[in-house]
This record gives structure tokens, sequence and C-alpha cells, in this order.
């Protein structure tokens, strides 16, 4: 599919430049971003941040799959419709090509394929009707590299901002957003509550979320070693491990546990910690969607792309240095 769709969006860069001058007036944007897995959904939030901020009085649509959408942007007031896509395609087949069909049942100013390397992206963004489109960027992928355009979530900010450039608008570009979930003050404070009743309130919370999918979970013996160092060198540190779905642990329940599949109320609970340990996940991605500072374990996928960013939050490269030199960039955050 990627070699199929390779050339879409390309001769629509080409041309942009000759929209220069045409009023673009957006009141009604489309992002597609077909994917169901909580990590990838977060990490979407930065763009529309960026698009509430250059249009402030815009509707926005999402394109994507299975129903996490609706808790992640459950917040966010100028998100208009979720086009939801089924999670499995060929088991509802025919649901799947009438959801997939119906961005077409509206005319947007504005249409964003959120991942460059989508290919389901790129044909949805040519499905969709506009005549303005942002499909990739125009950046060669060596020079992507070497900057932080690598980073998934920052990546089509660029490309945004490029399009909008190359097309004539102008605007004052701000800072990068980072990822959110636009937790209310009621959510944050009965993440508060819930703290307390498994912690300590005296005691700041160091919040560790041992488990990974496939090759980026840390072995038993991995997180043994670093759970016992973590206890040495922070004794006054509460500490709290936040359990995946599938109710299982790395270090084998040793410290005190919250399991919960409200991603909401994890991420309330997260937000009142003091930092948050775990390999690339999606709860890693739903730390980083908070004020509190995450450090982010990677040794399988590459933490340019996918690593946490913003404020005090760190990806660690654990191929990399050992146990006392990965402690010191905990002691600077903390």
């Amino acid at each position: 599919m990627k070699w199929v769709t390779g050339s879409i969006g390309k001769s629509h860069f080409k041309r942009a430049s000759k929209k220069n001058g045409e009023k673009l007036d957006v009141k009604h944007v489309l992002i597609c971003r077909p994917n169901q897995r909580l990590g990838n959904l977060l990490l979407i939030t930065p763009l529309i941040q960026e698009v509430i901020a250059i249009f402030p009085n815009c509707k926005i649509d999402i394109v994507v799959k299975g129903n996490m959408a609706l808790q992640v942007f459950e917040n966010f007031e100028h998100v208009d419709r979720l086009i939801i896509l089924p999670r499995k395609p060929f088991k509802e087949l025919l649901n799947y090509i009438k959801v997939w069909f119906s961005v077409r049942d509206r005319t947007y100013d504005l249409v964003i394929n959120a991942v460059k390397d989508s290919s389901s992206g790129k044909l949805l963004t040519k499905t969709a009707k506009s005549q303005f489109k942002v499909y990739d960027g125009f950046i060669k992928e060596e020079e992507v590299q070497l900057t932080d355009r690598a980073h998934i979530a920052k990546n089509c900010i660029y490309n945004l901002r490029d399009y909008l450039k190359l097309v004539g608008f102008e605007y004052q570009s701000s800072s990068m957003p980072k990822i959110s979930l636009a937790l209310l003050q009621d959510e944050i404070t009965n993440g508060k509550k819930m703290l307390d009743d498994i912690i300590d309130p005296k005691k700041e919370t160091i919040a560790i979320f041992t488990f990974a999918t496939g090759r980026k979970c840390y072995s038993p013996d991995w997180w043994s070693s670093f759970y016992e160092k973590l206890k040495i060198e922070y004794p006054n540190y509460a500490i709290l491990e936040v359990l995946p779905i599938e109710n299982v642990s790395q270090i084998a329940f040793e410290a005190p546990t919250f399991y919960c599949k409200d991603i909401r109320e994890i991420s309330s609970l997260i937000e009142n910690t003091a930092l948050f340990i775990g390999a690339d996940s999606g709860i890693m991605h739903l730390a980083a969607a908070t004020n509190t500072p995450v450090i982010g374990l990677f040794s399988v996928t590459d933490q340019k792309k996918y690593g946490p960013y913003g404020g005090n939050n760190r990806a660690l490269n654990t191929n990399a240095g050992n146990l006392t030199s990965w402690f010191e960039e905990i002691h600077e955050v903390l």
C-alpha cells in the first residue's frame, strides 16, 4: 500500500504555490488518522492544538478507528465530529466502506493527513472534498532525521506550517504544542483522591509502568533491578505501579498498584505524581499528556520519533549507559 500510495499528494503540493494569494478562510477542518491505538491518537493532539491556535473559530472532524477516540478527544470543544472506522475492516467491510465515504458528506476548507507514512490517511485525504490539502512535507527524509521534525507529533505540524506559508497564509508560528488530554480540574482533583486512597498523602509519588507490547517490554529481571535501585535512591518517595489492562506486573506486584480501564482517570492520577517512568507505550504517551515529568525508556523504537517531549520529559536509550547513568538523569528531573 505504501508503494501504491507513495506518489499521492506530490502533485498537489507542487501546485500549492500557485494558490498563493487565494483566500484561505478556514472554518471546517478534517484530520485523517485512521488508527485505534491510544498512543497514536494522543500523538495528534498537538496538531489539533496547532489548528485551533491558527484558526480559533474552526470546527474539526477527525477520521479514526475504534471508540478510544471518544475519551481522548472528549474535552476538545473544537472537535465537531469523529468519523469512526471499524477496527477490523474485513469483518465489517460494508460498514467500513460506508464510513470511509462519509468523509465526502462535507466540503472542508482544509484537510490534513496526520502521518506522512499512512497509506489510508493519504487515500482519505485524497477522497475528501477540499481545495487545500496537506499530504506531506517537501523536506527530504535525510534532512528530517537531523531535526525535531522526525518526531511523529511534530512532523505534521511542520508540514502544515510549510503548506500554509506556501499558499500565502501568513501567521506567527507559536511554540510547539505538547500532547494533551485537556483534563478538567474536577478530573485532576478526583485523581488526587484516588492516589491518596492508595499512597500516604504526605509522600510524593513516583509512578512506574512496567508493561509494553512485544519487544518494547523489558524483562522481569530488568525491572527487578531497576525497581530495587529506585527504592534505594528515593526512600522518601512512594512508588506506585500503574497496571496495564492485562493486569500484569513485571515486578510481581511488589509495589502498591493502581488498576483502571478509564484512560482519563489513569491520566488524572498520574497528573498528581512527581514523576512517571515507563517504556514506550500508550500509557507513556498518556503520562506525557499530563504536567508530570516523564522518563520514557527506549530500547527498540526510535526515541527521536516517539519520545516524550516538552517540559522535563526525557527519552532514555537503555541500549547505552547503565543504571548509574540513567539515574543521574532521573535525579536531574526530580
